[in-house]
């Protein structure tokens, strides 16, 4: 069960973990947005990193929509999860010889978009793990029901 109360704003149990501060929760939704699209790197690829950093990060919520897919991988995926890898085992502490690597087949802006993925789905994950977001957790849909639950202090 999450440590907080669901707000009534938010599309996802997560976004409503975050949306007793709305400002907040747009700013994140938006850079979440961009950063999970096609850009320089594709969506495909991101969602790969994810899976991995879901299995590492705690959260049980962001671990539960899968694990990586190796088959689906190529050689820049198989690049960027390794890299992803070794981010959580390091704890940021990366070699510059891994980055030597990562220039054999990424340019510096995928490798900036790639790092700022990783950095904020890490802090994602690890809001979800620190709120015990659960998959299972259900999100306030009736309006009535959460009006009865709201704490006048989450304003």
């Amino acid at each position: 069960m999450a440590r907080i109360s669901f707000s009534l704003y938010g599309e996802t149990p997560f976004q409503q973990l975050l949306g007793h501060n709305p400002t907040i929760i747009e700013a994140w939704r938006r850079l979440g947005e961009e950063l999970e699209k096609d850009g320089l790197l594709s969506s495909q690829l991101k969602e790969q990193v994810r899976r991995m950093l879901a299995q590492n990060n705690g959260c049980e919520y962001c671990k539960a929509k899968g694990k990586p897919e190796p088959h689906l991988f190529d050689e820049k995926t198989s690049l960027a999860v390794g890299f992803a890898e070794v981010f959580v085992k390091q704890q940021g502490q990366i070699e510059d010889s891994l980055f030597s690597v990562l220039k054999n087949e990424f340019s510096d802006a995928e490798i900036s978009e790639l790092c700022a993925f990783i950095c904020f789905t890490t802090a994602s994950q690890y809001f979800g793990a620190m709120m015990n977001l659960q998959p299972n957790e259900k999100m306030k849909e009736d309006k009535n029901e959460a009006k009865q639950q709201i704490n006048p202090h989450d304003y």
